[in-house]
């Protein structure tokens, strides 16, 4: 065989390889393409039990319950469309509290309640740690001052 064929040959196999890999990717990514499910999202589409997924939204106000062993929250998220009641067992985020955004990565058990490994609290632009409240930057000095 010639080198002309040969090379022929292994690009042909090459490219090959190539549209192989990039289908099996979009199929694996296909119902995965969101970064989280929303409530809503949930409700309409449905989603295996068991099958880890992550769920965003805002804690429900009042909905905030701790369980007497001290570590389990139940609380309810909603997108304003929907809203799914959730279980976290841990310590949660300092930042975690009702009214706030909450990313919450778990499954659904079988009577629809996310069960939630691990819990990220979010929050807006205007956020300022405790520990830097009433503190300003002053332009000319270059540092932190604190406002009185």
């Amino acid at each position: 065989m010639k080198a002309k064929h040969q090379r022929l040959i292994l690009a042909l196999a090459a490219l090959a390889a190539l549209i192989g890999a990039g289908l099996l990717a979009t199929s694996a990514l296909r119902d995965e393409a969101a970064y989280f499910y929303a409530p809503a999202d949930v409700k309409t589409k449905g989603v295996e039990p068991g099958k880890a997924i992550r769920l965003g939204g805002m804690v429900v106000k009042g909905s905030l319950k701790h369980a007497p062993d001290g570590v389990t929250i139940r609380f309810d998220v909603t997108d304003g469309k929907a809203t799914v009641p959730a279980t976290f067992k841990g310590i949660a985020p300092d930042l975690f509290r009702e009214g706030s955004g909450v990313v919450g990565e778990g499954a659904f058990d079988r009577s629809g309640t996310f069960i939630a490994t691990n819990l990220l609290a979010k929050h807006d632009e205007r956020y300022m740690p405790r520990e830097l409240e009433g503190m300003r930057y002053d332009e000319q000095s270059h540092k932190m001052k604190v406002d009185r």
